[in-house]
């Protein structure tokens, strides 16, 4: 599975929290949080969705969303253990933590796509 895939989700998942956020709780950060982070990782994954129909990888929009995913993990865990509610701040660490998992296995083990061989009739 390549990283776009599950990238552009998690950018629309982190849009509609730091969203929801705003709206229920009328908080900036959470808007402002939400929203740069959901369009950093939403440019990522189009860079390397628009790399796979090219052919190849996009190593570095995958290492950018990584350090993204890491951040998040990092800040949000924090945030979770200030305050011992896992609503919404441990679920973000947690769905983050999730993405860095992802994003290292894909670094790792997903090749280029393969084209598929071409028939001479």
């Amino acid at each position: 599975m390549y990283d776009f895939c599950l990238t552009l989700p998690y950018a629309a998942l982190l849009a509609l929290g730091g969203l929801m956020g705003f709206l229920t709780k009328g908080s900036v950060p959470s808007l402002l949080g939400g929203l740069g982070s959901a369009a950093v990782l939403a440019t990522c994954g189009q860079a390397s969705l628009s790399r796979f129909h090219q052919g190849a990888l996009c190593r570095p929009a995958t290492a950018a969303s990584l350090a993204v995913a890491a951040a998040l993990t990092v800040v949000m865990f924090r945030r979770w253990q200030a305050t011992g509610k896992f609503m919404p701040a441990g679920l973000v660490a947690v769905l983050s933590g999730a993405m860095v998992i992802f994003y290292v296995w894909n670094m790792i083990f997903v090749g280029p796509p393969q084209r598929p061989a071409s028939r001479s009739y």
